[in-house]
């Protein structure tokens, strides 16, 4: 009987779960459904289609998946069940993290495709057989040409962030994808905005849906950390360098790195010992024991810095944080304000800094929104300011010394360096020493600035605008933009290349916002598209590595010799 049950299989167990879901939420510490599941679930698991506005921290990938397992018979058909589409591989793997540890106890297979992973491996787990897929729409698609992925029997299509795909220009791959399933599957739809290219989505392929939409819960300016808190525009392809930089000049006793999956959090670990910080990571790879000596090793001073995931880091208390540093922008404001309020306690300063990718800044925007306070856009620190940070740090650890009361050991050494030079060049030459013991004069290379987000819109109207969804890019005109480049890709319209087909790999796959990729050409046997400078390397590389159109194309920059 459900008065019988414990309390986390109450809640739920109202939406008239299966008992193996019940049993999982149990297990995971699942409390009470969040207001947006109490909304759509039982919808959903009556079958209709839904259109949920409702932003990420709000509970909604649980609110999809968990109808989605509700009538899920595992292997009991060819071809996948239950589609779920995603803007970016991050929420790709998030997504089917979830969808397994919510299905495990129902041997739901389930696989994630997205750019930038073997395609070997998911054409073997497709062969072997999958319930659910979750991918982005560009690799969705490479799989629906090559013929490995059927959507013939699919039950069920989740487009999870739809506004975000949109911007990433994938409405086209989109609209092909839901051509590939049948009229009779239930579609729902998320959205954390509803523009009106999103409700047009909605009125083609939605029937009559049912539309719900979560405001976020205000939060009190009262209950807010009081620290400074600041923001550094950075393309991605240099945000380790900049966090590498930023951690330089700062000089924090003991910090929080926040990242979004364990693979970052390994990379930049292993990135900022190389550089000399001792840094540890902590993800849900660790085991209870790992995690303990981490946090043992931080609370003792042994540790300065600690990279972690959200979830590996919720429960986390440590008093002595002197700063939080976002490598990502939270997607959820609720995220930030719990990150944040870790520092500035009992009244002790502290700061919070954010590096944030040019397509984040909107983001930014609503965390300023909910807080209703500001964040401080800054400038990255230049390796001038770097070198006159560590002349300063060297000055403070020298005076610091002076204060000692044990220097008069050193006084033979002195006197006997004292009998070949004077004491002015004694000093000197043991500050240079201390100075290069601390990482000498910086060399290496200025990191690109990257402009505001209200200094890119006063760009020509219609550089990056949409017609039915389609986008539409003006040429540059090059002699006055000479910070961009053309990217050659060995693919053209007799391999059916689209624009969209582009946009949606270099987003994708480099990470690139749709809004900086310039004038896209195509021809028959190859295409090339627009980029900032500052940019072209990476897209070259992620693009190299990618499949378009189900081919590996030859890319480089543009030759002017043909």
């Amino acid at each position: 009987m459900a008065e019988d049950l414990p309390e986390t299989d109450a809640g739920f167990a109202a939406l008239e779960l299966r008992p193996e879901l019940l049993t999982a939420l149990s297990e995971l510490g699942y409390e009470e459904p969040t207001p947006i599941q109490r909304e759509a679930i039982p919808p959903l698991i009556a079958g209709k289609d839904l259109v949920g506005q409702a932003a990420t921290g709000t509970g909604k990938t649980a609110a999809f998946a968990l109808p989605l397992l509700q009538g899920l018979v595992a292997g009991g058909q060819d071809g996948p069940d239950a589609l779920v589409l995603v803007p970016t591989r991050e929420l790709a793997e998030q997504v089917s993290q979830a969808v397994h540890r919510y299905g495990r106890s129902l041997g739901v297979r389930v696989l994630p495709v997205y750019g930038g992973q073997p395609i070997s491996r998911q054409l073997q787990v497709l062969r072997r057989g999958v319930d659910i897929v979750v991918g982005t729409p560009g690799r969705v698609l490479d799989h629906i040409e090559r013929g490995t992925l059927q959507l013939g029997e699919i039950r069920a299509v989740v487009l999870d962030e739809a506004d975000e795909m949109l911007d990433m220009g994938f409405a086209e791959d989109i609209e092909a994808i839901l051509a590939e399933t049948p009229d009779t599957r239930q579609t729902v739809l998320f959205s954390a905005t509803m523009p009106p290219r999103i409700d047009a989505i909605a009125r083609r392929h939605l029937r009559e849906p049912l539309r719900i939409r979560m405001a976020r819960e205000a939060t009190p300016a009262d209950s807010l950390p009081r620290v400074r808190q600041s923001a550094y525009l950075v393309a991605r392809a240099h945000k380790t360098a900049a966090l590498g930089r930023v951690l330089d000049v700062e000089a924090p006793q003991a910090a929080i790195v926040f990242c979004r999956t364990r693979e970052e959090v390994d990379e930049i670990t292993q990135s900022l010992n190389g550089r000399g910080y001792r840094a540890e990571a902590l993800h849900g790879g660790l085991s209870q024991d790992q995690r303990d000596r981490v946090m043992g090793r931080l609370r003792g001073g042994a540790t300065e810095l600690l990279v972690a995931t959200d979830v590996a880091a919720r429960g986390l208390d440590v008093d002595l944080l002197t700063h939080v540093i976002n490598y990502n922008v939270p997607s959820a404001p609720e995220a930030y304000v719990h990150r944040i309020g870790r520092v500035g306690r009992a009244g002790r300063e502290g700061a919070a800094i954010t590096l944030a990718e040019p397509r984040e800044q909107r983001m930014l925007k609503a965390i300023e929104r909910l807080t209703g306070q500001r964040i401080i856009a800054e400038k990255l620190p230049t390796v001038t300011d770097l070198r006159v940070r560590r002349m300063e740090l060297l000055r403070t650890t020298v005076h610091e010394a002076l204060e000692a009361d044990d220097l008069d050991r050193f006084g033979p050494i002195l006197e006997a360096l004292t009998e070949d030079a004077d004491v002015e060049s004694v000093a000197l030459a043991a500050l240079k020493l201390l100075h290069e013991a601390n990482g000498g004069d910086v060399d290496e290379p200025e990191i690109p600035s990257v402009a505001p987000l209200r200094e890119r819109e006063t760009r020509k109207p219609g550089a990056d605008r949409y017609d039915n969804d389609r986008p539409i890019r003006q040429k540059r005109n090059r002699s006055a933009d000479n910070d961009t480049t053309r990217v050659f890709v060995g693919l053209g319209r007799r391999a059916g290349l689209r624009p969209q087909d582009l946009v949606g790999a270099i987003t994708g796959e480099a990470g690139l916002p749709a809004r900086d990729v310039g004038a896209i050409q195509i021809t028959d046997r190859f295409a090339l598209v627009e980029v900032p400078e500052a940019a072209a390397d990476r897209v070259i590389r992620s693009l190299q590595h990618s499949t378009i159109r189900g081919r590996r194309p030859t890319v480089r920059r543009e030759r002017f010799d043909r």
